[in-house]
């Protein structure tokens, strides 16, 4: 009776233990598999950030080429470096430095993700910016070439206007002050410094003056005084510290005259003169009047545009 009595609580006591066991396996299979979907889990999203971020950094090296296009746009309209400039070349050092680092912890991918995504934000808002900016310079860029071209139109059509008044002053002096014989070939130049011809009126610095006188009649043989004269378009002589005042008896009667020099020549029946004059002071830029008198009236005169 006793012996049974053992065996059932021998048969307790086995029952409990193998429950025990039983219960703890089980916590360790829970343990285990929680393990392993928690480490699928953690491969999953790891893959899923390394195609973010792989998809994130072609996105910006195709931004990369947009910018760069539209800085390019945006120097050569503005005539100066970006002020994008900087910025960018500092997101681009990150950018490399993210590309640089391989793959890590969870938390480090998601901090690069998350870096590279707030780049990406920032090169679309500078590249917006620059479109923007750029379709306003070219807008105005383009008003202000129309207004150039207005400019220049309205220069020609000054400078033709300012050109006829010289010649218009030009004819007449011709036709109220001629002499009774009159020079031909007459050719005006500017030289400058360095004996170069130039139309340009900061680089004029001597005029020189050439002509014939051929078929001379003979009461006009013999010295005569020969004047230059050079006035702008209004007819106001030009600057000189000895200005000549003079009268020629011109065939429409006396005209009083300013010149500029005067050379006393002997006249044949048919000889070449020139007048060598360096002005007293820089002429502007303008039209003026060369001629070149005798005491009986003019002998020929010519038109002279400084640019």
């Amino acid at each position: 009776m006793r012996n049974i009595k053992n065996w059932k609580t021998y048969g307790i006591v086995a029952t409990v233990l193998l429950l025990i066991c039983a219960g703890i396996s089980f916590g360790f299979w829970r343990i285990s598999q929680n393990k392993g979907s928690e480490i699928d889990r953690i491969s999953v999203e790891m893959q899923a950030l390394e195609t973010e971020k792989m998809s994130i950094e072609r996105q910006l090296d195709s931004l990369t080429v947009s910018y760069n296009n539209l800085r390019t746009e945006n120097e050569d309209l503005k005539g100066r470096e970006s002020s994008s400039a900087a910025l960018i070349a500092e997101k681009d050092a990150v950018i490399k430095k993210i590309k640089s680092q391989g793959r890590r912890e969870l938390a480090a991918l998601r901090n690069q993700v998350a870096d590279l995504r707030k780049i990406k934000i920032e090169y679309e808002t500078v590249i917006s910016t620059l479109q923007s900016e750029n379709s306003q310079l070219r807008e105005e860029n383009n008003r202000l070439a129309g207004e150039n071209n207005q400019l220049r139109g309205e220069n020609s059509n000054l400078n033709g206007k300012v050109e006829d008044l010289a010649k218009q002053l030009e004819e007449q002096i011709r036709k109220t002050q001629s002499a009774s014989f009159k020079a031909t070939s007459f050719r005006v130049e500017v030289e400058r410094r360095n004996d170069k011809l130039t139309a340009r009126a900061r680089k004029a610095r001597t005029i020189q003056i050439s002509f014939d006188l051929a078929g001379v009649p003979e009461a006009y043989r013999g010295t005569q005084k020969l004047y230059l004269a050079i006035t702008d378009d209004k007819g106001h002589p030009i600057a000189s510290s000895n200005p000549i005042k003079t009268t020629i008896q011109a065939p429409t009667g006396p005209v009083a005259i300013i010149a500029q020099q005067l050379k006393q020549v002997s006249l044949n029946d048919t000889q070449r003169l020139s007048f060598t004059y360096k002005p007293d002071e820089r002429l502007k830029s303008g039209s003026y009047v060369v001629a070149i008198y005798c005491e009986s009236g003019l002998l020929g005169a010519a038109s002279l545009r400084l640019s």
